[in-house]
């Protein structure tokens, strides 16, 4: 053989054995920003994901976003102004299908009287203010004493819960989800039983390493090789339940949607009065319902439900909330039944003032109040309070530096038309409006059919309740607006056309 033979040879050789490595080994993910191996101890351990994407919550609906005309869509015949057409878009999000009913809030009293023994007014506070239902001329005593408790209404709305207990609410209930998380997946085990006061699951707290939990088996730690805590960048952890936006449950309720699905392009058709077409609530279609009312409202004075032997709503005070039939997002009553609070704070200019500025028709919102996690002088959240809950504090405005897109801890009184010479909010004066007052939606069965358009809305005091009253909750939806299983926009596909995604 000769030399050069031999030479290629041992190249060959080399080449083979520089493969050998790789072989029967699949290429490891690396950074397009520096070209390190992801998920590997022996290059830092960086950790990426191979994430499907955000999952519905417990009873939410994705709510896919869009722009729409939000306001009055009819002639406002209370003459308040105070809700303008104008043209928003809201971010998609996730919505309950339903209100929340009174078997969930009783789970939640349930689970305070059992958790915090030594705080025994954290239960007495989130009872619902059961005495709405008296009426000076009314007997509607029994409802009193039954319509929380009785198992006859655990699926119809809870009633007489105030916006503030609802915040609470809303906090317990992430975390008991993010809890049954971890439990679901492997994680930690069932300890209600072992929790009390301040050592109960907090997500914050189990983030801040300040909760140990009954652990079953820990993820893998790719930086050290052992285990570790779950992180919330894992997207395990769901986002905080809240109250929707004003803007979020106007479009919610709208549901445009299902008057352009039969179209491919932007044909925005967005003046629905309800919840539904056309301009009553009626039924119309000779399919052995015709007459039948598609929402729980009072058709005229005295009538709450129709005549004995052929009862149309069926219900003289709220119904089960799955009753009646869902709009096009699926969600039911988002017209009668009950109203519902939102996240807003009320104030009739605020209309007028989205109307002459396009900084803010994206999300729309009345009612920031920043805060930030008291810390420590090592930068760590300070020790958790005797509920097991991280301390927050209000962002102060001398604290906020040479920031340029917003220079205000609280911004509730935000360009609320207030100090101006034509208007003045003067409460307990000449107007009830405060910066208590919150926005509420959805007209009740209390309510004339007016008010069962989505672009109508009132205010009440966020310590105050009603019988008429209740709520549901919303939650962010992060990542692709359109769903787990789309990019969304234009995509180029290798080999092929541009392929549109959505």
């Amino acid at each position: 053989m000769s030399m050069k033979n031999i030479f290629g040879l041992i190249l060959t050789l080399a080449s083979f054995a520089l493969l050998l490595p790789s072989c029967g080994k699949k290429n490891a993910e690396s950074s397009t920003a520096t070209g390190w191996e992801y998920n590997n101890l022996e290059w830092g351990g960086f950790e990426k994901l191979d994430y499907e994407g955000q999952t519905a919550g417990p009873n939410l609906v994705q709510i896919q976003g869009g722009t729409f005309m939000m306001g009055v869509v009819q002639e406002d015949v209370t003459y308040e102004w105070d809700n303008v057409p104008r043209r928003v878009t809201v971010s998609s999000f996730y919505m309950d299908q339903t209100e929340v009913r009174n078997i969930d809030w009783k789970e939640y009293l349930y689970w305070l009287r059992s958790v915090y023994v030594s705080y025994p007014e954290a239960y007495v506070d989130a009872l619902p203010d059961t005495l709405i239902w008296r009426e000076e001329l009314s007997f509607n005593e029994p409802l009193v004493q039954s319509y929380l408790r009785h198992p006859s209404y655990d699926d119809y709305p809870v009633v007489g819960v105030s916006w503030l207990q609802v915040q609470d609410f809303c906090v317990w209930r992430s975390d008991r989800v993010n809890e049954g998380l971890l439990i679901k997946k492997g994680i930690t085990n069932p300890n209600m039983a072992d929790q009390k006061d301040s050592e109960s699951f907090n997500t914050k707290a189990y983030l801040a390493g300040q909760y140990t939990p009954s652990v079953r088996k820990n993820l893998e730690d790719k930086k050290t090789g052992g285990e570790r805590n779950v992180r919330f960048e894992d997207g395990i952890m769901q986002p905080d339940y809240r109250l929707p936006t004003e803007a979020e449950w106007e479009y919610a309720a709208l549901a445009l949607q299902g008057k352009q699905s039969s179209s491919k392009d932007e044909l925005i058709t967005d003046r629905r009065y309800f919840p539904w077409d056309g301009n009553t609530a009626i039924y119309k279609t000779r399919n052995g319902q015709q007459g039948q009312k598609l929402a729980n409202f009072k058709r005229g004075r005295g009538d709450y439900m129709g005549m004995a032997g052929r009862l149309n709503d069926a219900a003289s005070t709220p119904g089960p909330v799955d009753a009646y039939y869902p709009n096009d997002f699926g969600l039911f009553n988002m017209a009668g039944n009950v109203s519902e609070w939102t996240e807003d704070v009320y104030r009739p200019m605020t209309s007028l003032t989205l109307s002459d500025s396009e900084n803010h028709d994206l999300n729309p919102f009345r009612g920031n109040r920043f805060t930030e996690l008291v810390l420590d002088e090592d930068g760590k959240p300070v020790q958790k309070d005797s509920l097991g809950r991280l301390k927050t504090q209000p962002v102060a405005d001398d604290t906020l530096g040479i920031r340029e897109n917003y220079r205000n801890g609280d911004l509730r009184n935000y360009e609320d038309g207030d100090n101006e010479e034509f208007v003045q909010y003067g409460y307990g004066e000449y107007t009830l409006i405060s910066d208590k007052a919150r926005v509420i939606k959805g007209g009740s069965w209390a309510d004339r059919l007016y008010w069962l358009s989505p672009g109508t809305r009132r205010f009440k005091d966020e310590d105050k309740s009603d019988r008429s009253l209740g709520f549901r909750c919303a939650m962010i939806r992060v990542g692709s607006s359109t769903g787990n299983e789309d990019r969304g926009g234009l995509q180029f596909k290798e080999g092929s056309k541009v392929e549109r995604r959505f």
